[in-house]
C-alpha cells in the first residue's frame, strides 16, 4: 500500500501504550516488522569520501519548497539498520512535508555503500558523521542542522554533538537522540541477562551476517577476517571482530571509549533524549549514572519499547507517537508551528 500525505498532529500528547501492546517487547517486536504505509524512495545519493579510501552514502530527500536557510536534518540509523530503517523513511517523509530537508545516512558498509567500504562502522564513529555534516553543510549553506539518531546512531549523534562541545561544526545547532546506549559497556550487560538474552542473540546474527555478506562481495575485505565461530552475543562479536578491526585494544577499550556518556556534559547546542522507562535495550538507570550538559533535556515515557511508542489512534492518528514527538521537536526550533492533521 503506498503511503498516504503524512498525517501529523501538534501539540503531541504525553505517550500512552496501545491497549493491546502495553508490554515492551510488544512494542518493540512489532515496531521493528511493522513497515505501514510503502513511502517511496525518490533521495538523491551523495558519497562522503574518508580519507582512508572508503565511502558512504547519504540519501537526501529535499522537499520541493526548501531553499537554502532552511533547516536540515542528518538522520543515522540503528545496530542493523540502513537509510531504509522503517522509522527512518517514516519520520524523512514527514519532515519532508513539513519543509525539512533530510539526508539519511548509510554507516560504513550498510544500505547503498555495502560494498564501498573496507573498514566497518562502529557504536561511536563520530568523525564519519562530522564528515557527513560538513558535506551537508556545503551543499545547503546557512541552513541550520539537527543531528538526529537512533539507537546506537543516537549514541553517535550525542557523542558528536559533545565533542562539538562550545564550538561549530558546519550548521549544527540542534541534536535529538532516541533510546540512545550512552553506555555501551553497561547496555551489552543489561541485553545479555534473562528475557533481554533474545535482542543480543538477534543483534549478534545481524552483525554476523552483514560481515559475512561484505566478506562475499570481496574476500580481502577486513584483512582477510573469517570467523572461526560465529559468536551469539554482541560482546563476543566485539571481541572477536569490532575492536581489533576498529583500532581498539578490546571491547572494554571500545566500550569506554565509543561511549557518548564521557561527553554528554559537554553539549551546547539545545538537545533532547528520549527514551522509554520499559525499554530492555537501554535501561534507564544509565541516564542516572552519567552527568548530562544543562541544554540537553531528558523525556522519558511510561511505556513504548525500544524504537516502539505504538499508541492508540485516539493518541495519534497513524499510532506512530515517536514519529510525531520527533517532528514536533525538530520543526518547532524554528519557532512553535501549528501541525496539522490530514
Amino acid at each position: 500500500m503506498l503511503a498516504r500525505s503524512p498525517i501529523i498532529s501538534s501539540p503531541v500528547k504525553p505517550f500512552r501504550p496501545h491497549p493491546l501492546l502495553r508490554n515492551s517487547h510488544a512494542q518493540t517486536i512489532l515496531a521493528t516488522y511493522w513497515a505501514g504505509h510503502k513511502i517511496p524512495y525518490a533521495a538523491r545519493q551523495h558519497y562522503v569520501l574518508f580519507d582512508d579510501g572508503d565511502q558512504l552514502v547519504l540519501h537526501d530527500d529535499c522537499p520541493a519548497s526548501w531553499k537554502p536557510g532552511d533547516r536540515c536534518a542528518v538522520m543515522v540509523h540503528g545496530l542493523g539498520g540502513s537509510h531504509l530503517s522503517n522509522y527512518l523513511v517514516r519520520i524523512s517523509h514527514k519532515l519532508n512535508y513539513l519543509g525539512i530537508r533530510t539526508f539519511r545516512v548509510d554507516l560504513r558498509g550498510c544500505g547503498a555503500g555495502e560494498s564501498l567500504a573496507k573498514r566497518p562502522f562502529h557504536a561511536g564513529c563520530s568523525d564519519d558523521i562530522a564528515q557527513c555534516v560538513e558535506t551537508v553543510s556545503a551543499m545547503c549553506l546557512g541552513s541550520p542542522i539537527t543531528l538526529n539518531g537512533y539507537s546506537m546512531g543516537a549514541n553517535i549523534v550525542l557523542k558528536l554533538a559533545g565533542e562539538i562541545g562550545g564550538g561549530r561544526l558546519g550548521g549544527v545547532d540542534s541534536v535529538i537522540a532516541v533510546a540512545p546506549p550512552i553506555d555501551l559497556g553497561y547496555c551489552c550487560r543489561n541485553i545479555g541477562r534473562g528475557f533481554n538474552r533474545l535482542y543480543d542473540w538477534d543483534f549478534s546474527r545481524r552483525l554476523v551476517r552483514m560481515v559475512e555478506g561484505r566478506l562475499e562481495i570481496d574476500e580481502n575485505c577486513y584483512d582477510g577476517f573469517r570467523f572461526m565461530e560465529k559468536p551469539g552475543r554482541i560482546v563476543d562479536f566485539d571481541t572477536i571482530f569490532t575492536a581489533p578491526q576498529c583500532g581498539f585494544e578490546s571491547a572494554e577499550d571500545y566500550y569506554t571509549k565509543a561511549s557518548a556518556a564521557r561527553v554528554l556534559a559537554d553539549i551546547r547546542v539545545p538537545g533532547l533524549i528520549l527514551t522509554a522507562d520499559d525499554d530492555s535495550v537501554i535501561p534507564l538507570e544509565i541516564f542516572q549514572m552519567h552527568p548530562r550538559s544543562g541544554s540537553v533535556d531528558l523525556e522519558i515515557t511510561r511505556g513504548g519499547g525500544h524504537l516502539g511508542f505504538i499508541a492508540p489512534r485516539s493518541l495519534v492518528p497513524d499510532r506512530r507517537w515517536m514519529d510525531q514527538r520527533v517532528v514536533e521537536w525538530i520543526s518547532n526550533l524554528d519557532g512553535p508551528k501549528k501541525l496539522v492533521t490530514i
